[in-house]
């Protein structure tokens, strides 16, 4: 019980105490109340003031403002309107102009017809004024027209022929001599010497009974021979002698070589055959090395590829004509730098063109194609310069010349193969030439005969007077010559001379 009356003594407290705050407090609660309603009315009114000031402001902006449109659009409008009267300007001119040109369209159509109706009756005067002259003239105007137009073809044909004799006469006094001091000087500084040799494939035997031990039991030597060599054997009733054929010079060279040894030696096999011949192949091989080496040195020529070199000795044992290629090769390099320093042209270039143009000939046995093209074609693979590989492949205008210096080794290769004693001709060969020759002379008409002089280096023409002039005789001098160039290949050149002249007979009675 005394605990329960602590309790209610306590809860008794707290309300005494709680009452007490209240009736203490409750007076500064409601003057905090006023003052804050007082505060906010102030801040209110203060508001309103502020509120009312913006709108005055806003108000005077809006005025200005709308002043200041109405006069942009006062001056726009004033714009618009001295536009609009300046449009009314040119408007007015415009239609000025437009009346005046109609005037004067109707005056030109007046001219116009006027002037049509005066070609009208011109017209018919020149009909009338042609008829006339057609009757008297007793030709057609066409005929009259066809008739000029030959005069003048005729005359202008006369005219270039006149001048190209002119132009002709002209470049030969001045070219001509200077072509012939150049190839001379060429000839001579070079002096090769003339063509002594004559490759064979004979094998002299120091005895008869040599040709049965070649041959062999049933034949078994000379046929291991031939196909360890490449080669074929004729043994046949040429005295003391057999003879090596093959289309490969190189091959037949071996076999050659060979064959002496194993006559000299005395024991025929075919495993000593087939030692000797690898032998001689080797030999062969390291000869043909040290030619290209040595024709390069001759040439002085340098900087050539081993390949090259290599292809280039192999022509030791080529010829054509008589003539070893080899040779011919480092005589057309010496030519070629004769006539390159002459002229001012590339001597290096000239010299590796002329050493090299008929490396192709080397290899065109065992390959398709022209010599020209195989040789360009395998200098282009070593690395040679294509402004010596143009010369190579086009020393016989197989492809176009891009350079003085092929130019100047195509002469230069002439020049060596048609010097005196450079090569020889068969009489087979020679005779077909000389034939063909005058066939394509005799082809062309008006042309009475032909003859082929000089071993076929000139060709003289006889024209019928009648049919031919002056002029047309110089013209077929050039188409013949033409022709002889594109359907023949020969050595140096050919002279072609056309003779025309008249003869008159009289008889004294």
């Amino acid at each position: 019980m005394a605990g329960l009356w602590a309790v209610i003594g306590l809860v008794a407290g707290a309300i005494i105490a709680a009452a007490a705050m209240w009736f203490y407090l409750k007076p500064r609660t409601e003057e905090a109340y006023a003052e804050f309603q007082q505060e906010i009315e102030t801040k209110r009114k203060e508001t309103e003031k502020e509120a009312a000031n913006i709108i005055r402001n806003a108000q005077q902006e809006a005025k200005q403002l709308r002043q200041e449109a109405e006069k942009v659009a006062e001056r726009r409008y004033q714009d618009l309107a001295r536009a609009e009267e300046r449009v009314d300007i040119r408007n007015n001119k415009l239609d000025q102009q437009m009346k005046k040109l109609e005037n004067r369209e109707q005056m030109l159509n007046k001219r116009q017809s006027r002037l049509d109706r005066r070609q009208n009756e011109m017209d018919k005067i020149a009909q009338k004024h042609r008829a006339q002259l057609e009757a008297v003239a007793a030709m057609s105007s066409e005929e009259a027209k066809q008739l000029l137009l030959q005069d003048i073809e005729k005359e202008s044909r006369q005219d270039m022929a006149r001048l190209m004799r002119e132009i002709e006469d002209e470049a030969k006094e001045t070219a001509e001599k200077k072509a012939r001091e150049y190839v001379a000087m060429a000839i001579q500084r070079v002096a090769s010497d003339q063509v002594a040799e004559i490759t064979v494939s004979s094998v002299p035997l120091p005895k008869e009974e040599m040709k049965g031990r070649i041959i062999g039991r049933n034949g078994r030597n000379i046929r291991a021979f031939e196909q360890a060599a490449g080669v074929d054997v004729v043994v046949d009733d040429t005295p003391e002698a057999v003879t090596v054929s093959s289309f490969d010079p190189v091959r037949r060279e071996v076999a050659r070589r060979a064959m002496e040894r194993l006559i000299v030696d005395g024991r025929i096999h075919p495993a000593r055959i087939e030692k000797l011949i690898k032998d001689a192949r080797k030999e062969v091989e390291k000869d043909i090395k040290e030619a290209g080496d040595q024709a390069a040195y001759e040439a002085n020529v340098h900087g050539l590829h081993p390949q090259v070199l290599a292809m280039l000795g192999r022509l030791k044992y080529r010829t054509s004509y008589g003539q070893n290629q080899l040779h011919h090769a480092v005589e057309a390099a010496k030519i070629a730098s004769v006539l390159a320093s002459e002229l001012g042209a590339n001597v290096e270039i000239a010299k590796m063109g002329g050493l090299l143009h008929d490396l192709g000939k080397a290899m065109d046995h065992e390959q398709e194609g022209t010599h020209a093209a195989l040789g360009a074609e395998y200098a282009k693979r070593f690395k040679v310069p294509n402004i010596v590989v143009n010369a190579i492949a086009s020393h016989h205008h197989e492809v176009e010349q891009e350079s003085v210096e092929a130019i100047i080794v195509e002469a230069a290769d002439a020049i060596s193969g048609a010097r005196p004693g450079a090569r020889r001709e068969s009489l087979e060969n020679y005779i077909k030439r000389v034939r063909t020759l005058e066939e394509i002379a005799t082809a062309f008409q008006g042309v009475e005969s032909a003859y082929a002089l000089q071993a076929g280096r000139e060709i003289r023409i006889l024209v019928k007077p009648g049919k031919i002039d002056d002029l047309g005789a110089m013209r077929l001098s050039k188409d013949i010559a033409k022709t002889i160039e594109d359907s023949m290949q020969y050595p140096g050149q050919i002279q072609v001379t056309v003779i025309r002249e008249t003869r008159a007979v009289g008889f004294a009675k």
